[in-house]
This record gives C-alpha cells, sequence and structure tokens, in this order.
C-alpha cells in the first residue's frame, strides 16, 4: 500500500490508556484530518503492521520509567537503519527530556515535541512537524548537527556513557587516565549545559547517547518543544 498525498498513515506507540485517548482526540481535530492514525500499544505491534501498511510517520511517546525509556529509543534506533523513509517523531514527557533529545542526538530524528505543551502548541507542533518537506527539513541538518556538536565536550560524552554502565566517579576517572576533581568538574559542565541538576538527570542523558548514536543519511529534524 502507498502512502498517497490525500491520506497519510500515521502509527502511534503509546501504553498509557490516558494519553491514548488524549492523541486520539489530537487527531481528530480537523487539522489533522489528512492523517490516519493506528494506535499500537508496543512497538513490537507497529513492527507487524509494516509488513501490510506503509507508514508515513511514527510517533513514540516517551514513557517515565527509564526501562521503558530505553526500549523506545533502541526501537527507534532500529527502525532508522530497516525503514528510513519513515519519520521519526518523539514525544517526550516534558520539556526537559525533550531538550535532552533535542541537544544530545538531533540528526536521529525528525521532530520532539513536548507533552506538557498546551493542547494549543501541541497541536500545531504535530501540524508543523507533519507537513514539512525533506528539502526543508535537510537545511536544518548542517545547523542542529554544528549545534550539538558544540553542546558537549569529548570528555563530557565519555563520562555519560560510563555512567549509563553503572561506573562510580573513580572509576571512570580511571578509565580515562584523569584525577577525579577533573571527572567531577567535567561533570558539573555537562550538568549545566544540559540544564540537569542531579545524576538521574544525566542518566537520562547517557541513555539518549547510547541509544541514539549522531549519525544518520541526511535525514531531518524540526524541534518544537517550547524551552524554557
Amino acid at each position: 500500500m502507498e502512502t498517497t498525498a490525500a491520506t497519510r498513515h500515521i502509527a502511534i506507540i503509546e501504553n498509557c490508556a490516558m494519553s491514548a485517548v488524549g492523541l486520539k482526540h489530537l487527531f481528530a481535530l480537523p487539522a489533522l484530518s489528512r492523517y490516519q492514525m493506528h494506535l499500537f500499544s508496543r512497538f513490537d505491534s507497529f513492527k507487524d503492521a509494516l509488513s501490510h501498511t506503509s507508514f508515513f510517520a511514527v510517533i513514540y511517546s516517551l514513557s517515565d520509567a527509564r526501562e521503558e525509556r530505553l526500549n523506545c529509543l533502541a526501537s527507534l534506533r532500529d527502525l532508522t537503519f530497516t525503514h528510513a523513509d519513515i519519520q521519526r517523531i518523539v514525544l517526550a514527557s516534558d520539556e526537559v527530556e525533550a531538550r535532552l533529545v533535542s541537544y544530545l542526538s538531533p540528526s536521529r530524528l525528525h521532530g520532539i515535541i513536548s507533552k506538557s505543551a498546551s493542547l494549543e502548541r501541541l497541536l500545531e507542533g504535530m501540524v508543523v512537524l507533519l507537513g514539512e518537506t525533506h528539502r526543508v527539513n535537510d537545511s536544518m541538518y548542517n545547523h542542529c548537527h554544528v549545534n550539538q556538536n558544540r553542546m558537549l565536550s569529548p570528555t563530557e560524552r565519555a563520562i555519560l556513557r560510563y555512567m549509563s554502565f553503572g561506573y562510580s566517579i573513580p572509576e571512570i576517572a580511571a578509565q580515562l587516565e584523569r584525577n577525579i576533581k577533573t571527572i567531577r568538574a567535567h561533570k558539573f559542565n555537562a550538568m549545566v549545559k544540559l540544564g540537569v541538576n542531579s545524576d538521574v538527570g544525566l542518566l537520562d542523558a547517557a541513555d539518549i547517547l547510547a541509544h541514539l548514536p549522531a549519525w544518520e543519511s541526511r535525514r531531518s529534524v524540526l524541534n518544537v518543544a517550547a524551552f524554557s
């Protein structure tokens, strides 16, 4: 089945019943009437549907649970290699999570929207993302990629990756052959840059780095989340 200009099939992965109801309401609005919504509670069910439906985009709703978030990010990573033509949009739990995804791996996704935004802003962002062309998005690729590379230093990225594997600060210092004070200073700088104030926030960032590496064949990104 080919996706046509008149009707585009949109897959939404959402395992929260209340959020699923809200998304159904969103896609019932006139501004999104051209899209046919397919709701899945698990990514595996969506993968089964790929054999008989040509999806224009997949919208994955991130969970607050770290394990479920890891599954989400890993699934989107795998989809990049198997169905690179499908647009990949993330619904982040809040603006902090949206910012982390945006800063750490912009070239992996077509778009990121915060679920904490107002209904009006959520609708506006969804309309913009689903209506964009690859030509428009490609023009943003280099800008986003440069911003990402300026965000974290190689050492700061390495620290986050080690943290994701459960290394302590002394263990990371040993691995990087740096003193503990230096590692703590880099860790603090990473927290400031990412706008987080706890190790939990840094682990969120580490998860994103581990499961959404920042390379892709000229796919685009448009960040619509409203950041403070």
